[in-house]
Parts: structure tokens; sequence; C-alpha cells
């Protein structure tokens, strides 16, 4: 029986292309490098902070990223002060998780986002209905290992096998797998059916309310 559901955070939960755009771009700026299109940050993120760094750095003309320590480290300061620009919960979402909720499931939030900026956006976007908000923190891998996930599961008191696993990208679907869980792709995410399809999804989710429908149906 699944007792828990857990979340990825950007391009699950919630759009949050611009409030990375607008950190990583103000560094690029700062740095004498070009800025870069909000929809590009669609492919940067998804493997934490250090590795959207790498990629804007080399494609904002710093290939051999000589200011990578720099820019890294004043992605995350910037980026912990305020990573609420723009960002909104997908429609429906909100619903969802309260519905979760109300049948006494479990919820987490596991993310590749910096911790501190993690518990801020989904505390503004949800409020308290997340039980767990795990994100990259020292000491702990990044997905797709699956740390995070299965921390979140201990701390719940229940078996990866008891979770259901939601996220938009590779990273998440392979996450899920190496967890042991019940692995849902997002179809309305930064990434597209056929990277969730090969990735090893095991169902996909066409908009939010669909969480429930397969909630439901692996519950049985």
């Amino acid at each position: 029986m699944l007792k828990a559901c857990i979340f990825d955070l950007d391009g699950t939960l919630a759009y949050t292309l611009d409030s990375m755009a607008v950190v990583a771009n103000d560094i690029l700026k700062s740095l004498g490098l070009k800025t870069l299109p909000t929809e590009n940050y669609r492919y940067y993120c998804g493997e934490g902070a250090s590795v959207l760094v790498r990629r804007c750095l080399k494609d904002a003309g710093d290939p051999e990223l000589k200011f990578f320590a720099q820019a890294d480290a004043a992605y995350r300061e910037k980026f912990n002060q305020d990573p609420l620009f723009k960002i909104r919960a997908y429609e429906g979402m909100e619903e969802v998780v309260r519905k979760l909720k109300e049948k006494g499931i479990l919820l987490g939030v596991c993310s590749n986002k910096p911790n501190i900026a993690s518990q801020k956006v989904v505390s503004f976007l949800f409020g308290s209905l997340f039980d767990r908000v795990q994100g990259q923190e020292e000491g702990l891998r990044r997905k797709p290992a699956p740390d995070g996930a299965l921390k979140i599961a201990k701390d719940f008191g229940v078996l990866p096998a008891e979770c259901l696993y939601i996220g938009d990208t590779w990273t998440d679907m392979e996450t899920g797998k190496a967890a042991g869980m019940f692995t849902v792709g997002a179809l309305w995410g930064y990434r597209d059916q056929e990277e969730l399809e090969k990735s090893g999804a095991m169902a996909l989710a066409a908009i939010p309310g669909n969480i429930l429908d397969i909630f439901e149906r692996e519950n049985i």
C-alpha cells in the first residue's frame, strides 16, 4: 500500500525557470558575459546548482570555466536570498496535494535546488502542506542518487516501495528507480515524454490531476 508521495520541485510542483534565469543572468552580466534566454534554463536545471552554473558559463562565453568558483558561490548566495521571482504552482497542483493530504498520505519534496531555497519556495507556494522538504545540501548526494528520496522515506517511517515518486526529468526517473519507488513522469514539466519514457517512468501524468488517478490505481 502506498503511504507517501515524494515530489520533485522545479518543473513538477512549480514553474520556476524565471527565478533561476534572473539570478544566473545577473551574475553572467556582472562577469562581462552574455545573458541567456530564460528558455535555456529548462535544460540547464535539474542536476543541481553547480551543474546549472557550469552550463550557463559555457554557453555565455566561458568554456574553460574560469569564473566557475566565483559564479557558483554567487549563485547560491543570491538564489537563497530570493528564489521566488515569478514562480507559480502548476494549475491544479495545490488541489492534488490537498487531496492527498486529506487521505492521510505523507508528502515530501526532494529537489536538487539548494536546500534553503527549496524550503522557501515550498513554504511560499504550499504553506505547511508538505511534511518534509529536502533540497541539495552538503553531505547528501544530489539526484539521480537516491539519497534524498530515501532519507525522506526513512524520516516518514515507510518503505521505498510504499512511496510514489513524481518528477519531470530523466534525473527524477533515475532517482525514483534507484530508490525502489513507483516513479511517475510529469509531462507538464521541463522535459519531454521521450526523455521520461527512456529513463524508466513507470507511469505518465499529463496533468497534475492524473497523479490522483495513478495513486488510486497503484494503491489497490
